[in-house]
């Protein structure tokens, strides 16, 4: 056995110690200047079709949410004699025309060592001719490589067959867009199941219109608006809809049928405008002039998803049964336009239990019955309207790009997700409050008036935009801290307590007096407080209003005996203090957390250390409250008890780099672990809660892990959660209102939009030093 010293003496292993250590700090350099790429292949625009819009899209949304895991290029599919004009936005280019671009192509790829993962999006169409070229393209690469299939046919022949199966087995991933596909796959080409992800084709998440604004817009007023759009093409079979029309326009003279689209590029080249003037003819055969617009042009995605929003009815009438998707058919389902469809495998999918109506190929009399029942009932219009969000929610383009993250995560492990911020939006927020305060609840983004008014949720509105004011000094933030705080100050008692419901037409509502009112009583004070400790920036006025408000409610606080309550009295007492410094505050604050920790000594055994022999919901209060009245005493004991308790806490919400906050479909009692077969009832509320008290431990002890669990419980907002999808709507500002077992509840509430808000503006904080903590980690993964 060699001498370890003088081993490690010698000339060869210290050279070679030497160019590992520059070989490591080469690569962490690399890593930290430069983000592992990922190559797309496809038609891209300005090309005019599907899959280059479906890549752009995708693209658009994998650089908004994770650009700062990886950095996407693109290779566009083209040929010398339809070159396009790309300016910058593409870095490499596959001639589809000649033998010698694929060999050059991957050439090029295999010597960039930035690039990790090439994902190609296929279509048979796309190499038509080229089938063998495009096989030695996939041999050649030594990337990892991940394959889209667009289309996926049934009972292939052998030369189809042996083809697809050639690209699997050169491929690390297939990935497909309906559960079809993924079955075609594994019953017709034996295809593995293990090697196939199913990723929906992406929707757009739209912040919908008033459909008489939009139709006013567009000539369109009084109009019943039947539509459909894309390239067309003989296959889109829009003479389906144009002989059920007379029958539509008898019962309804009203209608308008807009065939929205261009003739396909490739249609125009080989056949010219054949299939429009065929179109054209019939129009004028049956009379329809008047009820029937083209609209010949290939839209902006804003004016395409305008017209959606204002249809009445989308038609999809494709001819063609092994059609696996349809990006026409996911646009109208982004607007939450009643689908009636013929029965291609994305529709059948998708329009299920009430999400709108099959019907049969080329059949115009079912067509016409359908369109003609639909409009005569207009609440069956808004029951297909609501299904469709309530499905299409889970395929947003949002969650279809960390669904492709996830895959490239998995596929290349030098590729380390971090979900990226999104900007603050306070649209949402302001849509939902009126000249009186902040309405309760919305169905999906339309605030529901009927739901009325709580404290509870004025009072969160109240710390969010002081939080907002204090970050921006944006004025407008004036006009609605003023609402939240005379909307507290209309919910004050002549008893010296609050009420907390307040109905539409501003009446106290039966429900304050069947319910228990304390917990919205300390969170009224902890607003007030809050709001007091940043009046220097403030109108005077503001903070005079408060703390006549405060001081009433202050001489009840005794009488006060839930635990969260006083939690957030000794929260707002802590902000009162800061401007107002006085014993009678120090007082209360000891003898609140005195009372807490009484709570906590009774209930801890040597395995539960917690406040109740239960964790419900608001659980971080608790803990974050004996910080600061630590902060304020300086008693050791209640500092002691915050961090044993918080950190008990946190053991029992953060599992494998992810949060799962104690659900509202049972609390944990002690003796119990949190079952990970149990999902569903996670409540943005308690999320958010857990990261103000994570960024409260974090600024007083400077403990990373707080700081790191805090990243991770608001990327729970952002799709890191058991259902991998948006919790937080970045279209509208909104926030969902709960994650359930497997769907997300889509309405967007204030109390879960304010409290993402105040999360949000809570992270930004670090927003300054997160490169460098950044930049930190990688260093240290490298050295472990």
């Amino acid at each position: 056995m060699k001498n370890n010293s003088v081993y490690t003496d010698s000339p060869y292993f210290t050279n070679n110690l030497l160019k590992k250590d520059l070989l490591s700090k080469k690569v962490i350099s690399n890593k930290i200047n430069k983000l592992p790429e990922v190559l797309v292949i496809s038609t891209f625009p300005p090309k005019e079709c599907g899959i280059a819009s479906y890549t752009q899209d995708l693209i658009q949304s994998l650089r908004n949410n994770f650009n700062e895991s990886f950095d996407i290029k693109i290779c566009a599919l083209d040929s010398e004699n339809q070159r396009e004009k790309y300016k910058n936005s593409i870095q490499y280019l596959l001639d589809t025309n000649s033998v010698y671009s694929f060999i050059e192509l991957a050439n090029e790829i295999n010597e960039n060592e930035n690039i990790h993962v090439v994902l190609i999006q296929h279509e048979f169409g796309l190499f038509r001719n080229k089938e063998a070229e495009f096989l030695k393209f996939l041999n050649k690469l030594n990337k990892s490589v991940l394959v889209v299939f667009h289309t996926v046919l049934p009972e292939p022949n052998e030369l189809l067959q042996k083809n697809v199966q050639q690209i699997v087995s050169l491929a690390d991933g297939i990935i497909v867009m309906t559960n079809s596909s993924s079955t075609i796959l594994e019953n017709d080409y034996q295809v593995r199941k293990d090697k196939i992800s199913i990723i929906p084709h992406g929707t757009h998440l739209v912040n919908h219109t008033d459909k008489k604004i939009l139709k006013k817009k567009y000539n369109l007023s009084g109009k019943k608006v039947l539509s459909t759009f894309g390239l067309l093409s003989v296959g889109k079979c829009i003479e389906t809809t144009l002989d059920a029309l007379p029958e539509i326009v008898k019962e309804n003279p009203d209608v308008v049928f807009l065939i929205i689209g261009k003739t396909h590029p490739s249609v125009l080249k080989n056949e010219g405008e054949q299939y429009r003037e065929m179109l054209e003819a019939k129009i004028e055969t049956l009379f329809l002039n008047k009820n029937v617009r083209f609209i010949n042009s290939y839209l902006p995605l804003e004016d395409l998803l305008e017209y959606l929003q204002l249809s009445d009815i989308y038609l999809f009438t494709s001819k063609d049964p092994n059609q696996a998707v349809s990006g026409t058919f996911s646009y109208a389902l982004s607007c939450g336009c009643p689908i009636i469809s013929t029965p291609i495998p994305h529709a059948c999918e998708v329009l299920k239990d009430g999400a709108g109506i099959i019907i049969d190929f080329e059949k115009p009399k079912q067509l016409a019955k359908q369109v003609i029942n639909l409009l005569n009932d207009e609440q069956l219009m808004k029951n297909i309207s609501s299904n469709e969000l309530h499905i299409m929610a889970s395929t947003a383009w949002e969650n279809s790009s960390i669904a492709h993250a996830k895959l490239f995560e998995n596929t290349d492990d030098t590729i380390l997700l971090h979900y990226t911020i999104p900007k603050i939006n306070l649209n949402h927020i302001k849509k939902l409050t009126t000249s009186f305060g902040i309405i309760q609840f919305s169905i999906i983004n339309q605030p529901d008036i009927n739901s009325g008014y709580t404290l509870d949720d004025n009072a969160r509105a109240l710390v969010a935009l002081c939080q907002h004011y204090k970050l921006t000094k944006n004025n407008d933030d004036l006009v609605y801290i003023n609402r939240y705080l005379n909307f507290i100050k209309y919910c004050f008692q002549e008893d010296g307590y609050f009420l907390n419901y307040v109905n539409e037409n501003k009446e106290f509502t039966e429900q304050n007096y069947q319910t228990n009112l304390e917990d919205s009583n300390g969170r009224a004070i902890w607003s007030l407080g809050f709001l007091i400790s940043i009046s220097d920036i403030l109108p005077n006025e503001f903070s005079l209003n408060a703390e006549k408000i405060l001081k009433k409610i202050l001489k009840n606080v005794n009488n006060i005996h839930s635990t969260r309550s006083m939690a957030f009295i000794i929260k707002g007492l802590y902000y009162y203090n800061l401007k107002n410094n006085s014993l009678e505050n120090i007082f209360q604050i000891r003898h609140l957390a005195d009372k807490m920790l009484q709570m906590y000594k009774h209930e801890t055994d040597t395995k539960w250390y917690w406040f109740e022999s239960y964790l419900t919901y608001a659980n971080s209060i608790l803990s974050e409250a004996m910080l600061y009245a630590w902060e304020v005493t300086g008693n050791i004991e209640y500092k002691t008890t915050a961090r044993v308790s918080f950190d008990f806490l946190l053991s029992k919400l953060f599992k494998n780099n992810i949060i799962k906050v104690i659900s509202n479909n049972g609390w944990l009692h002690n003796s119990q672990e949190i079952s990970p077969d149990k999902k569903g009832g996670e409540q943005p509320i308690d999320v958010a809660y857990t990261i103000l008290t994570l960024s409260r431990f974090y600024d007083v002890f400077k403990d990373e892990d707080y700081f790191n669990k805090m990243e991770t419980a608001f990327s729970w907002f952002l799709g890191n959660n058991h259902l991998n999808q948006i919790i937080y709507n970045p279209c509208t500002g909104g926030c969902y209102d709960g994650l359930e077992d497997t769907y997300i509840n889509l309405n967007q509430g204030a109390e879960s939009t304010v409290s993402y808000l105040m999360a949000r503006l809570t992270i930004e904080k670090y927003s300054d030093n997160k490169q460098q903590r950044k930049n930190e980690l990688i260093v240290k993964q490298f050295q472990e």
